[in-house]
Parts: C-alpha cells; sequence; structure tokens
C-alpha cells in the first residue's frame, strides 16, 4: 500500500512539472509576442534612412545610425517635441494624482456599510460605465458649459474619475479594510478623514498603485481630449504631437507630386527612421514606470477584481 501511494505521489508530481513547464513557455512566447513589436521600432530608429529605402523595415538594419536621435534632440522639431514632452508628463503625474484620490474617496464611501447612500452612488457609477453621453454632450459641457477649452484642465478632468477603477477600489476596500478597525478608530474619536489617512490609505496601497497605474496609462496615451479641445501650440501632448506628425507624413507620401512646392516643410518634418525614434523617446517612460507598480500589482488586481 505504501509503494502504491509513493507511486501515485511521483506521478502526481510528474504531470503537475510538465503542465508548469507548458505553462511557462506558452507565457513566455505571449511575452517575446508582446515586447518584439517594440524592439523591432527600436531597431528601426537606430537605421539609417537610405537603408530603410533601400533593404525596408528589418529586425537588424543593414546600417546602424544614430541620426534620427539627433535630429530629435537638435533639430527643429526638438522644441516641440521637448515642450509637448513635459505636458504630457505634468498632465500624467497630476492627473494621476488627482484620479487616485477622487477614486480612492469615492470608492471608500460606498464600500461602507453604514453609508446609507452606498447602493445609490454603487449603481450611479455602474451606470456611467454601461451608458456614455456621447462626443457631443461632452464637449458641450466641457467647452460651454465649464470652460475648459484650451485649458491644461480639459486634458486632465475628462479621465479624472473612471468607473471601472471605482468598481476595483471599492471591492479592494471591501475585502481588506475591516469595518471592526474602523469602528475601533472611531470609538477612539477619530474623524472620518483621520481614519482614511492613517488607517484605510496605508492598507489600500497595492489597490491605490494598480489603479494608478491604469490612470498613468491613460493619460499618457491619451490624445482624443488634446484633439477635441486644445488649440494652443503650448498645450500640446506628446501623442497629440506625433499623431499630427504621423498625418502630416502620410499626407506628403500620398501627394508625392507636391514635393517640389513644399520642399521646406518636407525638410522640416521628421523622417522615418526620426518618427519611430520619436515612438521610443514617448514609449520608454512610461514603460520603465511599470516594475516600480509591479510588486503591488498582481495583488491589488485580483482582490479588488473579486466578486463580492
Amino acid at each position: 500500500m505504501a509503494t502504491k501511494k509513493k507511486i501515485n505521489k511521483v506521478e502526481v508530481r510528474s504531470f503537475n512539472s510538465t503542465a508548469n513547464i507548458l505553462f511557462n513557455i506558452m507565457i513566455a512566447l505571449f511575452a517575446i509576442s508582446c515586447v518584439l513589436p517594440f524592439i523591432f521600432v527600436i531597431m528601426i530608429s537606430v537605421t539609417s534612412e537610405q537603408s530603410l529605402v533601400e533593404m525596408g523595415y528589418r529586425f537588424w538594419p543593414k546600417e546602424f545610425s544614430f541620426e534620427a536621435y539627433r535630429y530629435i534632440f537638435a533639430g527643429e522639431m526638438s522644441k516641440k517635441i521637448f515642450q509637448a514632452f513635459g505636458v504630457t508628463v505634468f498632465v500624467t503625474v497630476f492627473g494621476t494624482l488627482v484620479n487616485a484620490s477622487m477614486t480612492s474617496l469615492y470608492a471608500y464611501v460606498i464600500s461602507r456599510s453604514n453609508f446609507p447612500f452606498r447602493r445609490f452612488f454603487t449603481i450611479f457609477a455602474l451606470i456611467t460605465m454601461l451608458f456614455t453621453p456621447g462626443i457631443v454632450a461632452t464637449y458641450l459641457v466641457v467647452s460651454n458649459l465649464l470652460f475648459l477649452k484650451d485649458t491644461i484642465w480639459a486634458l486632465i478632468l475628462p479621465l479624472a474619475l473612471g468607473p471601472f477603477n471605482i468598481l476595483v477600489m471599492r471591492t479592494f476596500f471591501i475585502k481588506t479594510v475591516p469595518d471592526s478597525i474602523i469602528e475601533s478608530a472611531r470609538i477612539d474619536g477619530a474623524s472620518e478623514m483621520r481614519i482614511f489617512m492613517s488607517i484605510v490609505l496605508p492598507l489600500a496601497v497595492p489597490g491605490i498603485a494598480t489603479i494608478s497605474l491604469f490612470a498613468a496609462l491613460g493619460y499618457w496615451n491619451d490624445w482624443f481630449n488634446a484633439l477635441l479641445y486644445i488649440q494652443k501650440d503650448s498645450l500640446v501632448p506628446l501623442q497629440y504631437l506625433l499623431m499630427k506628425i504621423q498625418n502630416n507624413l502620410d499626407y506628403l507620401a500620398k501627394n508625392a507630386g507636391m514635393g517640389a512646392q513644399i520642399q521646406g516643410g518636407l525638410a522640416a518634418l521628421p523622417s522615418e527612421s526620426a518618427r519611430m525614434a520619436i515612438v521610443v523617446v514617448s514609449t520608454l517612460p512610461i514603460a520603465l514606470t511599470y516594475p516600480f507598480f509591479q510588486r503591488y500589482f498582481v495583488g491589488g488586481l485580483t482582490i479588488g477584481g473579486v466578486k463580492e
């Protein structure tokens, strides 16, 4: 009998090891497929323009060149790019703080069982996830009612509160902050804000880090709000500037016969490798922030994503 149990135990261990190896291979392949496009963009950005014309896109360039990066940081577009980069960094940092603060406060209130209107505000947040007012109504509110057009707030406030993050944080607070701790603090005379700042926030760091990462990605990649509300060149974010450069290059490529008439404008625009270099510069900072959130991200997402 002992031998049989031992054999069965060995067989189970062998099956688990094989399954783990297969799953690890699948995850590794998936991770490589996610990284390869960015590596491809990097290789294009360090390829000479002549090589791109002759050989096309290749993972290993025939001729390396850093002219694209020199063009970005020393060319005529450098001032606009650095200005747009600064706008994007400010909007991302400040907007993430606003988003995390508003989301945490809203979610904490509706997570407490003693709040009489928690059901109403939970359904209210859920309805905004299922039904949106549309672009026209949103534009009229932001421009004509709130007067945010051509202001930095037009890039921050439309993304300052999201129903998905609210529901994630609500579940996170319910699962990780027991009512007994809150009641003990109230008995000791602590105010609601003191309870939230001193007790709830330290326990909710993984959840806040998770929604902060979502918010930062949203602000960093946002260009649509700039398209709708921003006309001042000083407030153009980096992603919207990249989109305009892309549109200009596509227009010139489709109207090659106009090249003789607009040589000056064509020379002022980035080349193909310079455009890829701009993509690298705009993507790398937000990609480097992920390792700082990684230790909290998985725990915060899994706990906050559990259905109550």
